[in-house]
């Protein structure tokens, strides 16, 4: 980088692996709890949805989410860094801060549907959405944040759901080799 390119501060990029870690620690905390309650639930009040999806949920536990985090936690630690590194320009450090705050409007459609708590729904409107807002403001500011585009919202999202469907198949190997 020259010494003219506007570079975002430390705040803003490794920031999202903070914000992230908060938002996570929420989702290990009430994950294995919530899942023995809630899909209960949502099985009475959703009776169309194919019972393979219900079994599915239900076969998470609170290891393998938990193994699932720590692997998504090196998901969002590289694109964080290599945000850091790039003063904000990386485009896998901006499609993983889009696809966090997009993975968060997730967060709150899944809470209207159940119409109470599911986890993440806590941390999402304090920390997920007002840091993606305030991070992305200052990527804009320093003239680095790339343009807005469908395509974008679409690969943040893909990201966050490829990421999330890796790291649990990951922790699934991972648990049944031990």
């Amino acid at each position: 980088m020259t010494q003219e390119s506007p570079v975002v501060g430390t705040s803003v990029t490794l920031g999202l692996l903070a914000a992230w870690a908060v938002h996570d620690t929420e989702e290990v905390v009430t994950v294995p709890r919530w899942v023995r309650s809630g899909v209960p639930a949502l099985r009475k009040r959703y009776p169309r949805v194919p019972e393979r999806v219900w079994r599915q949920l239900e076969s998470v536990d609170g290891r393998e989410f938990t193994t699932a985090v720590a692997a998504m936690a090196v998901v969002v630690a590289a694109a964080a860094a290599d945000g850091h590194r790039t003063g904000g320009r990386s485009a896998v450090y901006q499609t993983v801060l889009n696809g966090f705050g997009l993975h968060g409007l997730v967060h709150l459609a899944q809470a209207a549907a159940f119409r109470g708590y599911t986890p993440g729904s806590v941390t999402t409107p304090l920390v997920v959405i007002p840091f993606t807002l305030w991070a992305r403001g200052r990527l804009r500011r320093a003239g680095v944040l790339r343009p807005a585009r469908p395509l974008d919202a679409v690969q943040g999202l893909a990201f966050a759901a490829a990421a999330a469907v890796g790291t649990h198949a990951l922790a699934r190997r991972v648990l049944r080799r031990r």
